[in-house]
Formats: structure tokens, C-alpha cells, sequence
């Protein structure tokens, strides 16, 4: 099982697309014509996909943080120095993580508040091992 995609409301869809596609280096998609409100697609791999929605009158919850409600990805160790750089030009707040870990993460709030961790890419390679077959995953006939 996969997972698909992200929609998180945004204040302006057009700021937001340019933080991510700039910081993080997700790339533009064609989106759907159908939505009534401007909106952004973005890639972050192939078949993994953010949706940005724009509602101006977002505001972000309180419990955007470590121990509350945010998104991780994962991101090359040997970049990260280069990604905190972008992030902050970009308006983000770099936030170091409360707990200490075997591996190197940081957290860091987006424009729009929300809260996203970075956790070295190696590190999630040796959790997770070799892609699951997706019929692993398919539930048995009863």
C-alpha cells in the first residue's frame, strides 16, 4: 500500500507552490480543472503527491508541533545544511528536535505554520529495508 497524497489549506496556493518547489525541490503538476478554489499540485516522488488549497482565511492549528500533529519526510544527511539554508531564505523556521534520536532529524514550520520533519534518508532506508511487495499488503479472501 502506497501513499497517495497530502492536501493541506494554504493563505496564498502561489507562495506556498514556490516554497516547496524552492526549499524542498518538489516539482509542479498539471492539476485537475474541476476545484473551485486556486489550488497546487505538487510531486515529492513519483506517485506521492502534495495538494495545496488555497482558504485565506487558514490559520494553523496549536498543535502544529514535535509532539502534536506534523509531517516527516525524508531528505539526504549530506544535505541538510544546504536545505536549513533554503528553508529559512524561504520564511521557515528551523526548529531543533526536543528528544535526541540514533539519527539526524530537525523540524521546521512553513510559512503557513505548519510543522514538518526531516529525518535523514539513509536512516529510513535501514527502518523500512527493501520496498513490501504490494500484495503483501492485499487482505486475505475470508
Amino acid at each position: 500500500m502506497g501513499f497517495a497524497h497530502l492536501t493541506l489549506a494554504v493563505r496564498n496556493v502561489q507562495r506556498s507552490v514556490a516554497f516547496f518547489q524552492s526549499t524542498l525541490l518538489w516539482k509542479p503538476l498539471d492539476r485537475p480543472q474541476n476545484i473551485a478554489y486556486p489550488a497546487g499540485w505538487l510531486e515529492i516522488d513519483p506517485g506521492q503527491e502534495l495538494h495545496l488549497i488555497e482558504i485565506p482565511t487558514f490559520q494553523p492549528s496549536a498543535f502544529e508541533q514535535e509532539y502534536g500533529r506534523h509531517v516527516a519526510i525524508s531528505f539526504p544527511r549530506a544535505a541538510f545544511a544546504a536545505l536549513q539554508d533554503r528553508l529559512r531564505q524561504h520564511g521557515a523556521e528551523v526548529i531543533p528536535p526536543e528528544r535526541e534520536t540514533p539519527f539526524q532529524r530537525f523540524f521546521f514550520r512553513d510559512p503557513n505554520g505548519y510543522m514538518f520533519e526531516v529525518v535523514e534518508e539513509e536512516r529510513m532506508q535501514e527502518v523500512l529495508g527493501p520496498s513490501i511487495n504490494n500484495d503483501e499488503c492485499l487482505m486475505p479472501n475470508a
